[in-house]
């Protein structure tokens, strides 16, 4: 995994955005429940990109589809250049290497350590050794803001923000060009949350990453995400940033600006945009992206349990 260059100007810095993603005209049914019905979506490179949506929407499903654990039943699904619905089971393999998928609640072992659970992807796909993979994986818990004594830990010993970080911190284990994060805040208390938030921006911002998420934070959709889809009724009801969406006046986008707490997280957005330059660092970051990297007297970013 290598720092990011931003563009710096000139023809590259205004070529259109390349996909990364691409969906055409995906329908998922479960039995007569239509969940897709002709659905098409793009994301792009190195832009934090979020899905929402009401119960029943179909984000789940969509992100499983994404991920090669569902198949919709017509359309075209394109990750990473390949064509998703003519893979055998060795591509499928090959191709689930590039990315890493952070479960909503985390998805450790617990009969694993924290160090253990981080060094998995490696153990099972490299033929590093032990001891390498031991250090890459102390390496990969520094990134997420973990201190090394921090490995030595079990799962049920983590506090909930310390879980997220792990389990971001496995995701990462194979430096991937893709991330999929599953309710990142999830169940968070405001400063975790706040932590795990300006963590996701500043890996996309350090490394270049594509990261794509489900989350109901609003304040995370404000502060994080470049782009947002909002689906319903089986199809995308509208893609662009917060602001953006915010002039929008359909009834299933509206319901993410109307209410206390929708007024409250507009209020509270920063001024400008992260959505104006996808898949660049913004100005006013609240950390630095060099900060992720870890030194020999890193202290713990939270308190176990």
């Amino acid at each position: 995994m290598t720092p990011a260059t931003a563009p710096c100007g000139g023809p590259e810095a205004t070529a259109r955005p390349e996909p990364v993603i691409s969906l055409r005209q995906v329908s998922t049914r479960y039995g007569d429940h239509v969940v897709h019905a002709g659905l098409d979506l793009e994301i792009n490179r190195a832009e934090i990109f979020a899905l929402i949506g009401g119960s029943g929407s179909g984000k789940s499903t969509l992100l499983r589809e994404m991920i090669l654990l569902q198949r919709p039943d017509t359309g075209a699904i394109e990750v990473l250049g390949t064509d998703l619905m003519t893979l055998d089971a060795a591509q499928a393999q090959t191709l689930r290497q590039r990315w890493g998928v952070m479960f909503q609640h985390g998805g450790l072992f617990g009969s694993l350590s924290v160090l253990e659970n981080v060094g998995l992807p490696l153990r099972e796909h490299t033929t590093l050794d032990s001891a390498l993979i031991d250090s890459i994986a102390t390496w990969k818990l520094g990134l997420a803001g973990l201190a090394p004594e921090v490995g030595a830990l079990f799962p049920a010993e983590l506090s909930g923000g310390m879980v997220k970080r792990a389990a971001l911190a496995r995701a990462l284990a194979l430096d991937p060009e893709l991330l999929f994060l599953d309710e990142p805040t999830a169940g968070l208390d405001p400063v975790s949350a706040a932590g795990v938030d300006a963590l996701v921006v500043q890996l996309r911002d350090l490394f270049g990453l594509t990261i794509v998420m489900i989350t109901h934070d609003l304040d995370t959709l404000w502060q994080v995400a470049d782009r947002v889809a909002v689906l319903a009724d089986g199809r995308v009801q509208g893609v662009g940033s917060m602001a953006e969406l915010s002039q929008r006046s359909e009834p299933a986008i509206r319901q993410f600006f109307e209410g206390p707490r929708g007024r409250a997280a507009q209020a509270e957005a920063k001024p400008a945009s992260r959505a104006a330059a996808p898949g660049r660092p913004a100005a006013g970051a609240a950390t630095s992206a060099a900060s992720l990297l870890p030194t020999s007297n890193q202290e713990p970013s939270s308190t176990p349990k």
